[in-house]
């Protein structure tokens, strides 16, 4: 302990909160970057908001550094780097509808609602994580408090493992299903190569991810069930390996291989289910109310009830292929506004 009225354990390093300040706003630029160049705010707008987070968190980090003693920046630097992680995960679960999008007679589940489902796990998980967070990291709290808040980091970060195990089998299935199509069977020409290469390398990515963020949740279990006094809360090195050094290589990792550079920027691209050809449809509409959907995200209701879904990839002929359509035979339609063949 660097002084008898620190709040930390341990005399807290003052060198290290500004190497991965700026390792993370570098990032961080590098994504605002290739999000205007791919124009893919609506889908990789957590990387810069995620980075954002973190570099907040180290700049409160090294301000809590030089006054250990200051109870706001304490719990404020806590907050933030338990915030930052899940803001990866969400891009993940975007990233998995987009290409749920691309790929729709395989998907399933209506690709807007794998969106919303684990978004909104996420942000129930994300306030219970931020409270328990701040109590928790209260020296001041009563051991009635400190019960509460270590109760609800637990269930936190439990409901975080359980929802990125349901993320990532939703994932394998979808994977699964891919290879038995042959969507990523070897192709005959180099464009159909190309596209087949594109989607294994979206999955792998998010596979990547998703071990990467799901490690960093492991070490928080470990913290919490620890206590104050076990060997990762009396430490620092744990905290800058699993909170700053994964997680940035996790960042470097969708700075090189962003994943707009594999999936179209337009939803109502799909791939026919030759695996080889694009074609522009009218996108997959789920006539569902919001909070039907978010409860019944596989609409099993709909099973049970024999309600038919609209299965547009299966008269694909009626959709122009992409880079050949003929714009005297298309016309604005004006139920959706988009456009659409005669």
């Amino acid at each position: 302990m660097c002084c008898d009225s620190s709040l930390y354990a341990y005399t807290p390093s003052k060198v290290a909160p500004i190497l991965f300040l700026v390792a993370f706003l570098l990032s961080t630029l590098h994504h605002i970057y290739l999000n205007y160049r791919f124009k893919s705010w609506k889908v990789a707008g957590a990387l810069p908001w995620g980075g954002s987070l973190f570099v907040a968190a180290f700049a409160v980090r090294e301000a809590s550094a030089f006054h250990p003693q200051n109870l706001d920046l304490f719990i404020a630097s806590t907050v933030l780097l338990l915030l930052a992680p899940p803001v990866y995960a969400l891009l993940n679960y975007v990233v998995l509808g987009r290409t749920l999008y691309y790929i729709p007679h395989l998907s399933p589940i209506y690709p807007g609602r794998a969106i919303t489902t684990f978004v909104g796990l996420d942000v129930v998980i994300g306030i219970i994580s931020a409270n328990g967070g701040a109590k928790f990291a209260d020296p001041d709290a009563t051991p009635s408090e400190l019960s509460t808040g270590r109760a609800l980091r637990r269930a936190s970060i439990l409901l975080q493992l359980i929802s990125f195990f349901l993320f990532v089998l939703l994932e394998a299935v979808f994977h699964r299903r891919c290879q038995k199509a042959g969507i990523l069977a070897p192709k005959p020409t180099p464009e159909a190569r190309q596209r087949a290469r594109k989607v294994r390398s979206v999955l792998y990515l998010m596979y990547i991810s998703s071990a990467i963020i799901s490690s960093r949740h492991v070490f928080r279990v470990v913290d919490v069930w620890q206590g104050p006094q076990g060997y990762l809360h009396t430490h620092e090195w744990p905290l800058y390996i699993f909170d700053g050094l994964i997680m940035f290589v996790n960042a470097l990792m969708l700075n090189i291989r962003h994943p707009m550079r594999y999936l179209p920027s337009d939803i109502k691209i799909y791939l026919s289910k030759d695996g080889t050809t694009e074609r522009l449809g009218p996108g997959w509409d789920d006539s569902r109310s919001f909070l039907i959907g978010l409860i019944d995200p596989f609409d099993l209701l709909g099973l049970l009830l024999g309600r038919r879904r609209d299965k547009f990839w299966e008269r694909e002929d009626e959709h122009p292929v992409v880079g050949q359509e003929d714009k005297n035979t298309l016309k604005p339609n004006k139920e959706d506004g988009i456009v659409a063949a005669v």
